[in-house]
């Protein structure tokens, strides 16, 4: 092997030989450098990830993923692993090694009678919303139905039914996953516990997940929803408002507030597009009829300049907000976990998100507590359930020649909420996923535990790539 740009290369004859054994042994498109339709395999949805792997290996099935994981541990490629979904770190692709590309693997299978759905790894959650909702049943997924399930469960999980039925990777009741040694090994509160302590927010490095086992809960196919824009001018008496309201709310709803410009959504007077504004939202979880008492009181911070608070299918809830987070956009984000939002906390994050840089960006604030908190910090490896907030700060733009404008702005503000923070960060919104305490602050005491999983069920680092970008 050779070493370009940090990162270990296969010689050009090693990589060649790892092609052509792809090839002979996988059901599925094995594309190399030079092969048509490489430019497009090796993008994700970030397009500030800009990565050339030796090879991309576009399972069709778990005996593809195997095989993937066989020839990989001969050749000892770097490896990366890629659902179906944001990548949002760019985890999903690597420079100059192989790439186990699961998106081709996205069925879902809805047991309703046990309230049950088998998703295939590559799926996103507007297939696994499309299919439980048939039968008026749903688990927490993304807030953005783009989003992949195997990356958002893997990492935590948080979504709007979080506080009700707790994160994606705790309603997990099983995953399928193909070790570094070949084996495809079933993991539960039964078989490899191990393994499945590790799968619910240890992130990626355990090998290649190619399926999770969901439980399912009664909602919809209506549901009940605030979405309030409140002046930017009244910013800090809003969120001070709001977070009196979200500490009192019910587990039946776990309210937003996000500081955002307005996009083109219909239901918006267009002379409003564009301006800076507060967003609160929330959804409840329940019958929609039962809603006005939970959901009232985020529509009374102040003097809205709009309300689009009402019932809606679940499906196009959970779907609202996907344009506004398109495939190619340039995005870099990161988070704390805190526990108050102080006045001083508030007004830091009003004059932080006066510099931001773009009408995309956002500064996030999500109601943790409920279900997450009635989970042990050791029962899983996600840590922070005692945590009362997240705040994500998330940079979002488009033209390239903002890149260093707008992860500055991220890093500066991270950076100022850092007093306030519990220490905590929450894995998926964990900018690069390349800092050097990642391990420590995203999965807290957990982390040593977690290495200790990694290395008994891959001792000679297969995925040690993919774990260092967990």
């Amino acid at each position: 092997m050779t070493r370009t740009d940090n990162t270990l290369r296969l010689a050009a004859d090693a990589e060649q030989a790892l092609v052509a054994e792809l090839r002979s042994s996988l059901r599925g498109p094995v594309v190399g450098r030079d092969d048509a339709g490489y430019d497009e395999g090796r993008l994700v949805w970030n397009g500030l990830i800009d990565r050339y792997p030796a090879v991309i290996a576009q399972c069709r099935d778990v005996a593809d993923v195997v095989e993937a994981v066989r020839i990989a541990r001969r050749f000892r490629p770097v490896v990366s692993v890629r659902g179906g979904g944001h990548q949002v770190a760019g985890s999903g692709v690597c420079d100059n090694g192989l790439v186990i590309d699961l998106s081709a693997m996205a069925a879902v299978q809805v047991d309703a009678t046990a309230r049950i759905a088998h998703v295939q790894a590559g799926a996103r959650w507007q297939d696994v919303d499309r299919a439980t909702q048939v039968h008026g049943l749903a688990t927490t997924g993304g807030e953005v139905s783009t989003t992949g399930v195997a990356g958002l469960t893997l990492g935590g999980g948080l979504g709007v039914l979080m506080r009700t039925h707790g994160l994606s990777c705790d309603n997990l009741r099983s995953v399928e996953i193909v070790t570094a040694d070949g084996m495809v090994r079933t993991a539960s509160r039964d078989e490899h516990t191990d393994l499945f302590w590790a799968a619910r927010g240890g992130g990626r490095g355990l090998g290649v997940v190619t399926s999770f086992e969901f439980e399912l809960h009664p909602l919809g196919p209506d549901v009940a929803g605030a979405l309030v824009l409140y002046p930017y001018d009244d910013a800090a008496s809003v969120i001070r408002a709001w977070r009196q309201v979200a500490l009192d709310a019910p587990d039946t709803v776990a309210p937003e507030l996000a500081l955002w410009s307005i996009p083109p959504l219909p239901d918006v007077p267009e002379e409003l597009h564009g301006q800076p504004v507060v967003f609160v939202a929330g959804t409840f979880v329940g019958p929609a009829q039962q809603a006005a008492p939970v959901l009232t009181p985020l529509r009374e911070l102040g003097s809205p300049l709009a309300d689009m608070s009402g019932i809606a299918p679940y499906v196009e809830s959970q779907s609202a907000v996907d344009e506004l987070f398109p495939d190619g956009g340039r995005y870099y984000w990161k988070s704390h976990m805190v526990d108050e939002l102080s006045d001083e906390l508030i007004d830091t994050l009003v004059g932080c998100d006066a510099d931001r840089p773009s009408p995309e960006s956002v500064i996030f604030i999500r109601t943790l507590g409920g279900a997450i908190s009635r989970v042990g910090p050791d029962e899983t490896a996600y840590p922070h359930r005692a945590a009362r907030f997240n705040i994500s700060i998330d940079g979002s733009w488009h033209d390239p020649g903002l890149d260093a404008t707008a992860i500055g702005w991220v890093r500066s503000t991270w950076d100022r909420v850092v007093p306030f923070s519990t220490g905590g960060v929450y894995l998926n919104f964990a900018g690069f996923g390349d800092e050097a305490d990642l391990g420590a602050t995203a999965l807290g005491h957990n982390d040593r535990r977690l290495a200790d999983v990694r290395h008994a069920y891959d001792p000679d680092g297969v995925f040690a790539a993919a774990a260092r970008r967990a």
